[in-house]
């Protein structure tokens, strides 16, 4: 039956809903071959592509604390793995500007994706996106994968101008869509961005943990927290 508490479920993207890990190493790959570092700098994709993820996470976890721009993300990233594999010759922008452009032509979800937004649609919730993502990236991951129309809304911080974990993010979410903090609940892989950020703000959540280590399923006092390692537990949830 559906879970009478919430009319209102808020879905982080990236890992949670649509397979970002996946999807990245297939995007990645195809501009390792296109820019030809391989040939031009004997660095082979493994290495590469743990450099980069490297520098990625660090510069995303920057952008979410507002250390460092878009633009300064975007060019960074590559511009820092060059640097430390001593690849020459090659423009970041455009490395970066063909990633971003194939990136969502991958379009593998979270095993389950389907299954529980089918259910929770059946169910009548009241389904929403809150990301971090670039918002020109964010649209054509949800379109090209076919989720898009079980939203209702989809709420982007780079249209907000606030990253998760920040209150402002899901105070504004949560007012958009009319809905009740008592009401609505927030299912994501990040347990700082997401889990965090809902907890602080006031709402339940979810933590996607797909079976990462570490203790974090202690009590809220004033929310409940729910953990699952796939995504097919949310039925028992709602």
């Amino acid at each position: 039956m559906t879970n009478k508490k919430y009319k209102h479920v808020y879905f982080d993207l990236d890992n949670t809903l649509w397979d970002f890990n996946q999807n990245s190493r297939r995007a990645m790959q195809l501009a390792f071959q296109e820019f030809k570092i391989a040939e031009n700098s004997q660095v082979g994709f493994e290495i590469f592509f743990d450099v980069y993820s490297g520098h990625n996470r660090l510069l995303w976890k920057q952008y979410r604390n507002r250390q460092v721009t878009k633009n300064e993300l975007i060019v960074k990233r590559f511009n820092n793995t060059f640097e430390d594999l001593n690849i020459k010759g090659i423009n970041p922008d455009n490395m970066n500007a063909f990633y971003l452009q194939v990136m969502p032509g991958s379009n593998v979800l979270v095993n389950g994706a389907l299954d529980v937004l089918r259910y929770l649609k059946k169910k009548n919730y009241a389904l929403y996106i809150i990301t971090n993502g670039f918002k020109e990236v964010q649209y054509q991951k949800l379109k090209g994968s076919g989720i898009l129309p079980f939203f209702d809304k989809v709420y982007i911080s780079e249209v907000i101008k606030k990253n998760k974990p920040a209150k402002e993010v899901f105070e504004y979410a949560v007012k958009s869509a009319n809905a009740k903090k008592k009401q609505s609940i927030m299912v994501g892989d990040d347990w700082e961005a997401d889990i965090l950020g809902a907890l602080n703000f006031g709402i339940d959540a979810v933590y996607f943990s797909q079976n990462k280590n570490g203790n974090k399923t202690k009590a809220y006092p004033k929310n409940k927290l729910y953990r699952i390692d796939s995504l097919h537990e949310l039925t028992k949830i709602l």
